[in-house]
């Protein structure tokens, strides 16, 4: 899987110095990793919100952005290929 570009997602940010440079949401020091983290072991948006302090907003931008990014089209060789192996 591809690694996302965070720096295009305007909830984040990576200031060197500042959490060993990893993406945190703006104007904290929280890892946007948590958001990820969490979801995968059962939590939901609001108690997420409710132990680390943060937005509706901000978690739903990060999910969304995500989202967006595994949402990029196949390169055209490949999906050549899928289609072929398809109607074998």
């Amino acid at each position: 899987m591809a690694t996302l570009d965070w720096s295009q997602c305007p909830a984040v940010e990576s200031v060197p110095g500042k959490v060993s440079g990893a993406w945190v949401f703006k104007d904290t020091r929280m890892p946007v990793s948590i958001v990820f983290e969490n979801l995968e072991a059962g939590a939901s948006i609001s108690e997420i919100m409710d132990w680390f302090h943060l937005s509706r907003e901000q978690i739903v931008t990060v999910i969304e952005f995500a989202a967006r990014s595994l949402d990029a089209p196949l390169p055209s060789q490949q999906f050549a290929h899928t289609a072929d192996a398809h109607t074998v």
